[in-house]
C-alpha cells in the first residue's frame, strides 16, 4: 500500500482556498507541471536533494511512503489524525482552465 500525509502535500494557498470555496478535493483537481516520483526509501533523501537543486524542484518534498499493508490501497493520513482511502475519481475530472 501507500500512505500519504495530507499535511505534507504542497498545495498553494490560492488553490486550497478555491477548493474550499467550491467544495472540491484538491487531490482530484487537474494540474500541470507536477511530478510524483516513487523511489526507493534508501535513495529518497539523495534524490530529493538533487531535485531541489533545480529551480522547478525547489519545493520538492516527501509526502508519503510505501507500506506493507493495506496491499493495493492508497491511504491519506488526514490533518486531523484520521485516515481515508484515496480512490480513483468516479466521473470526469475537472477540465483544465487556461
Amino acid at each position: 500500500g501507500i500512505t500519504i500525509r495530507e499535511s505534507d502535500i504542497p498545495i498553494a494557498p490560492p488553490v486550497k482556498a478555491a477548493c474550499e470555496i467550491l467544495g472540491l478535493d484538491p487531490l482530484y483537481v487537474a494540474n500541470d507541471g507536477k511530478l510524483l516520483a516513487l523511489v526507493d526509501s534508501a535513495d529518497a533523501d539523495r534524490i530529493l536533494m538533487e531535485m531541489r537543486k533545480e529551480p522547478l524542484g525547489r519545493d520538492a518534498c516527501i509526502i508519503g511512503e510505501v507500506t506493507p499493508a493495506p496491499k493495493g490501497r492508497v491511504l491519506l493520513q488526514t490533518c486531523i489524525g484520521g485516515r481515508r482511502i484515496v480512490d480513483m475519481l468516479s466521473g470526469d475530472q475537472l477540465p483544465r482552465i487556461c
